[in-house]
């Protein structure tokens, strides 16, 4: 066998190293851009590809997985409030797309920010702040519209467009929140107001429904008085005691019965004005005298109203 030649050696490390150099590796999720002297050549899938030493070249990578790009946004709303506004924008390259994502835009995050404020800006100066939380779906479904029509021409899918956080100045939420606060304590106040007034009603139909049964008792009491002094004035009638006689001694026994009471109560302060033991003879006979009076009175008026008649009947 004869000797290898040792000048083979270095053509065959030479050899080796352009073999080597033409071996290159696709990710999964990725494509390879493929140039050849500078040419566009193909998009290399994943796996394992080979490429022309020197005269091919891989130009650059792009990444087919969902990509996520968030964008601060600050504009005023329609009250004059200014407001700090993040959108998450989610996009991915179209896997057929390739060549336009990668050679026909530059800077996709920039292309998409100034679309996103584009939007934002456009949008929420029509509404209120307080709008502005209650409709972020809308202003996010515009900004992914708006997205979807200019990227697309780009080999750009627009996943989906988030308004994830809405950020007044401090002072507005701050006055946001005072005005909250006032809000509940006006209504706290209404059920407190509501709840005294229930109260109030109930306890004046409590002390009426008192009052009506005091009175009832009252009259009850004074009913079975006159009944038991009907009968003691009866009573006396049969002993041979007249009714005025009658009256003045019940008078007098009410009257010591009274004192009595009293007296049996040491830390009462009641002082009964007169006490002496002929009051109970004068209280009745001024009670009498005002009897008698009031029947003369009645008479003379019932007399008055006959002459009345009698000279409208002889008038007529």
């Amino acid at each position: 066998m004869p000797p290898f030649p040792v000048y083979l050696i270095p053509l065959l490390f030479i050899a080796f190293f352009i073999l080597s150099s033409g071996l290159f590796t696709v990710k999964q999720q990725t494509a390879a851009i493929l140039e050849r002297l500078g040419k566009f050549h193909s998009v290399k899938s994943p796996g394992l590809h080979f490429k022309i030493p020197i005269i091919d070249r891989v130009r650059g990578r792009i990444n087919l997985k969902t990509q996520q790009l968030d964008v601060n946004v600050e504009t005023k709303t329609f009250d004059d409030v200014f407001v700090r506004i993040k959108v998450s924008v989610q996009f991915l390259v179209l896997p057929d797309a390739v060549y336009d994502a990668f050679y026909r835009l530059e800077n996709p995050h920039d292309q998409i920010t100034s679309y996103v404020f584009d939007v934002v800006r456009a949008e929420v100066p029509k509404m209120r702040l307080d709008d502005v939380f209650v409709k972020k779906d809308d202003v996010a479904n515009a900004i992914k519209n708006e997205l979807q029509e200019a990227m697309n021409n780009y080999g750009y899918q627009i996943v989906r467009a988030l308004v994830t956080d809405i950020d007044p100045d401090q002072q507005v939420k701050e006055a946001m929140n005072r005005i909250n606060a006032a809000e509940r304590e006006k209504i706290a106040a209404e059920y407190e107001g509501e709840a005294e007034r229930i109260r109030i009603v109930a306890k004046a139909k409590a002390e009426a429904e008192s009052k009506r049964l005091q009175g009832q008792g009252i009259a009850d009491q004074r009913r079975e008085i006159a009944k038991g002094l009907e009968e003691s004035v009866e009573v006396l009638n049969n002993v041979g005691i007249n009714s005025q006689e009658a009256s003045a001694l019940i008078v007098v026994t009410q009257h010591y019965d009274t004192l009595q009471s009293m007296g049996e109560n040491t830390n009462s302060n009641l002082i009964l004005m007169p006490n002496s033991p002929n009051a109970g003879s004068d209280m009745l006979s001024e009670m009498t005298t005002s009897f008698i009076a009031s029947q003369q009175i009645g008479e003379a008026m019932k007399e008055k109203n006959k002459e009345l008649k009698t000279q409208k009947r002889l008038n007529s």
